[in-house]
């Protein structure tokens, strides 16, 4: 799939209606577009995948350029800023 195929599929995937959320609320939800799709995969996940014995923690630093509010400086980097991803592996690949 080339980028133009995806980002112009991209611009049409809703999962929400963008009229439901009320950004001036104290507890608003920075996910709020991608909860519902989040909530029905986590479920179908845990009923069809159980992990193994072997598992093991890994860290990951992800160079990225645009505004979030967990990017961290990391000043002995060349790139500065980047997002430090932890992983739960598993021995079959599932991550």
């Amino acid at each position: 799939m080339t980028p133009d195929q995806f980002l112009h599929i991209l611009c049409y995937l809703h999962f929400t209606d963008n009229d439901k959320v009320d950004k001036k609320d104290n507890h608003y939800d920075r996910l709020w577009k991608v909860r519902e799709i989040f909530y029905i995969l986590s479920v179908a996940y845990s009923k069809f995948y159980s992990p193994s014995e072997h598992m093991v923690i890994d860290e990951v630093i992800v160079l990225f350029k645009g505004k979030v509010a967990f990017k961290q400086y990391i000043p002995k980097k060349h790139k500065r800023f980047r997002i430090k991803i932890y992983k739960l592996c598993d021995t079959y690949g599932y991550t």
